[in-house]
């Protein structure tokens, strides 16, 4: 019997050691560069060479596809299309990711453009984007719209519109014939109860305002737009390694005015030799990029920063006021800057880096600041799609949940709480049952010992 309870002793000491090492509220390293990451609803829209083939998208879900590569000495590569099936009273805005694979070799002004066409070929928008001067491969947004304009007279009927998505390259060099990932998100905005006035105010508040400097809270970003980590005003400390593309998410109300600021954590090794990304030795051109991108992932305004070891800082512009009127004012910033919704700050540190300075990580400190005062919205007629999109309300549930999963120390705080629960519940109730079955066990033999007892008395 004491044998048996020595055995059960030392399995509740085994169970209470693997739960005592679960993880607790220490500090997260930052994981090796990890792959985009798509919704978890996302779904499949193989890419068409033609319109005839092409496949419909509806606004409100989230697509994956692909895009070919171009041929050497080719300054654009095979077209992608998609299909639009729109009604004649709403906007549709559709942005494009591309995603080049990791590692791969990259020129100056590789990228896609993305444009909009009725069934006529008449083109109601164009959009492009391309990787930086840096030429470390990284996500590629552009967009394209259907969108309703007084005066306009393009694209202004319901009907079949095509999405056009093209790769490009100022040289063909390093484009190779490598496919790129696609993530491809359709949102329809509603009209207005009442129209609106057009004039855009002519003045705003230009003045950069200062970063704030409280004390930083810990969080670890998004490894995609559907992925992005929910931050509000403040001041947000991160982990981030060379190649590697961060995802935060700020809710910005109409009216308010929303700037950031972003701090690069000095090198803890001495530089290496030039690499292939040109510069001089120890010194990464556009090593640090941060950009601000609208609820439908159309760029507002970026900042990017060299890197020579020692600490940075990049601060975007600064940028108007939300207002639905800015979305007719003439050029961006303030076109882009029309809703209301989750923007989107999106930070990337060149892969260069590591050949110079090690593979890190590397301290990031993400400064947070909303400005103006909140406004009435302007009046939709109908839902957006998805539903609320264009919604803030008195706090983004995403961030509460983020921010207070940070607060613990750890990003995730609360599933590492539920572990420990469980683990410590499973390890009870383990020890439970193991005991309840000695004790059956022990009472099953001493009641056979009685009877044998009995049945034989000079035993």
């Amino acid at each position: 019997m004491w044998q048996a309870v020595l055995r059960i002793t030392a399995v509740g000491a085994v169970l209470c050691a693997s739960s005592a090492a679960l993880p607790g509220p220490v500090a997260v390293a930052a994981p090796d560069v990890p792959s985009y990451a798509f919704a978890d609803d996302v779904r499949s829209a193989p890419a068409a060479t033609s319109t005839s083939d092409a496949v419909r998208l509806e606004p409100g879900a989230t697509y994956r596809s692909s895009l070919q590569g171009s041929g050497q000495g080719q300054e654009k590569g095979a077209k992608a299309y998609f299909r639009l099936a729109l009604d004649g009273v709403s906007n549709v805005y559709v942005s494009v990711t591309a995603i080049p694979r990791a590692g791969a070799t990259l020129a100056v002004g590789d990228g896609i453009s993305v444009s909009v066409q009725d069934a006529d070929g008449a083109r109601c928008s164009n959009d492009s984007a391309s990787v930086g001067a840096s030429t470390s491969s990284q996500p590629i947004t552009a967009w394209g719209a259907r969108e309703f304009a007084p005066g306009k007279g393009l694209c202004q009927d319901a009907g079949t519109y095509y999405v056009v998505v093209e790769r490009t390259s100022s040289s063909g060099v390093g484009t190779g014939g490598e496919d790129w990932e696609l993530e491809l998100a359709p949102v329809s905005e509603p009209p207005l109860k009442k129209a609106a006035a057009t004039g855009v105010p002519e003045t705003w508040d230009s003045a950069t305002p200062a970063p704030p400097v409280d004390e930083p809270v810990a969080v670890r970003g998004g490894a995609g737009f559907a992925k992005a980590t929910g931050v509000e005003q403040g001041v947000w400390s991160d982990e981030i390694v060379p190649g590697q593309t961060l995802f935060y998410k700020v809710p910005v109300d109409w009216g308010r005015q929303v700037s950031a600021t972003v701090d690069l954590g000095s090198a803890e090794t001495d530089s290496g030799s030039a690499g292939s990304s040109g510069g001089s030795p120890g010194y990464v051109v556009d090593a640090l990029d941060m950009a601000l991108y609208n609820p439908v992932r159309a760029e507002v305004k970026d900042a990017s920063v060299g890197y020579g070891g020692t600490q940075k800082s990049a601060s975007l512009p600064p940028v108007p006021p939300v207002r639905y009127v800015n979305r007719y004012a003439l050029t961006d910033p303030m076109n882009s800057l029309r809703f209301a919704g989750s923007y989107y700050l999106v930070v990337h540190l060149a892969a260069q880096v590591a050949e110079r300075f090690g593979e890190g990580p590397y301290g990031l400190t993400l400064r947070v600041r909303l400005g103006g005062s909140t406004q009435a919205g302007p009046g939709y007629a109908q839902q957006s799609a998805p539903r609320g999109f264009f919604d803030v309300g008195a706090r983004d549930q995403g961030v509460s949940v983020d921010a207070g999963a940070s607060r613990g120390g750890v990003s995730g705080g609360d599933s590492t709480m539920t572990a420990v629960a469980v683990g410590g519940i499973g390890t009870g109730s383990v020890l439970v049952a193991v005991l309840g079955v000695w004790t059956l066990t022990a009472r099953r033999r001493a009641t056979a010992q009685i009877r044998a007892n009995a049945q034989n008395p000079t035993a």
